[in-house]
């Protein structure tokens, strides 16, 4: 097996070995002091919680999902909309950046009641609030890849009088995809976040209810197991929003950029 090989192979044991180490910790822990299970419940619990309300946490789990996945996509086509706007002119950028910061500095808590308020589909308010959290990174990273082109090949383009539309396509969004991935792999945690925090606010229950209801009930009946048990699920969707994020810029990028060529 070559040095790359063993490499890869540990960037993937190791993860997975941190993860059974600590997990065998908290159930030593948890079993060695007898910690009621309404404070800390043990791993084996909180895995027999996920199997007994499987039905419940994982219908929860898919309104969530869909919510930050909608919410993403949205982001996705606005954010890289607005880049393109930013990048055609300076004084485009320097009027309306200020307001995509306002967004992002503004805590979701305190307009998503607000959104609710003013859309009356509770579903279209959930996904709105997540887009204003998720859309920055891509609209600031995209913006910064649309302009970080290599002046030489920006010249070649001048000197061969080259389109707006050709520098475009063929010169800044090649250049500016990293620089987009780099965007989505943080944005795609963020719509996640964004949706558990506006289904918080919202406290919308009954067959329509997310994971973030299951944890805010969970916590009002004491019912500790299934609030982690929540809180696992939320977690691993996270983990696999980010990790298809990096699939995405592996295919995207992979046979021709220094970032994933060098990561091999």
């Amino acid at each position: 097996m070559s040095r790359p090989e063993r490499d890869a192979g540990w960037r993937h044991v190791a993860p997975l070995a941190v993860a059974v180490v600590v997990i065998a910790l908290w159930q030593a822990l948890t079993v060695a002091y007898e910690v009621p299970v309404y404070l800390v419940p043990s791993p084996q619990v909180v895995a027999e919680t996920l199997v007994a309300d499987a039905g419940l946490l994982f219908a929860s789990l898919g309104v969530t999902v869909s919510i930050a996945l909608m919410a993403l996509g949205v982001a996705v086509v606005l954010g890289v909309a607005i880049a393109l706007l930013f990048v055609q002119s300076r004084w485009i950028e320097a009027a309306f950046t200020p307001y995509v910061v306002l967004l992002q500095v503004t805590p979701i808590v305190a307009i998503a009641p607000l959104i609710i308020l003013w859309v009356k589909d509770t579903r279209t308010a959930l996904v709105l609030c997540a887009v204003v959290v998720a859309i920055f990174p891509i609209v600031s990273d995209t913006t910064l890849g649309l302009r970080s082109v290599d002046p030489r090949l920006a010249d070649l383009f001048r000197m061969n009088r080259a389109t707006r539309w050709q520098v475009l396509t063929r010169l800044r969004i090649p250049s500016a995809l990293p620089y987009f991935f780099g965007g989505l792999r943080i944005a795609s945690g963020l719509a996640l976040i964004g949706a558990v925090v506006a289904e918080f606010v919202a406290g919308t229950g009954g067959q329509g209810a997310g994971l973030a209801y299951q944890i805010l009930m969970s916590g009002i009946q004491l019912n500790i197991p299934r609030l982690f048990a929540a809180l696992v699920l939320i977690t691993l969707a996270g983990v696999a929003f980010y990790l298809g994020a990096v699939l995405a810029s592996k295919l995207a990028l992979g046979r021709w950029h220094e970032s994933e060529l060098q990561s091999r």
